[in-house]
């Protein structure tokens, strides 16, 4: 169950575009000095209230993951995961015309690092 849920995991962050592997931030590595403040990368209106909206789903999905690691049984995680994912997934669009912008780009990888550090 614990190679399903690491595949499944992988799958979805690379829908979403967390991974440096998914390619829309065309393989520039983002170093952790690079990645030490949100602030160094302004965002316009739209990518802010994108960035908003990801930050409160994160908010909501790291207690989620959590719980199902746990107890990878947990129905309710189950279901609420897959709500998550879906409500995610009608991101992408916009979010992969946003990871065109360099400091778009380098804002969501430092807000989807306190995502990782948070889940393991």
């Amino acid at each position: 169950m614990s190679n399903e849920y690491e595949e499944s995991r992988r799958n979805f962050l690379t829908k979403l575009g967390l991974t440096l592997g998914a390619g829309v931030v065309a393989g520039e590595k983002l170093s952790a000095k690079v990645m030490n403040s949100k602030a160094e990368f302004p965002l316009n209106t739209d990518q802010q209230q994108l960035m908003d909206r990801y930050e409160n789903w994160m908010d909501e999905f790291i207690p989620v993951i959590k719980a199902f690691r746990e107890n990878p049984e947990d129905k309710a995680a189950q279901i609420r995961i897959a709500k998550l994912s879906e409500e995610a997934e009608t991101w992408r669009p916009q979010l992969t015309e946003f990871m065109k912008d360099e400091n778009f780009a380098r804002y969501y990888m430092t807000a989807t690092e306190r995502m990782t550090k948070e889940i393991y």
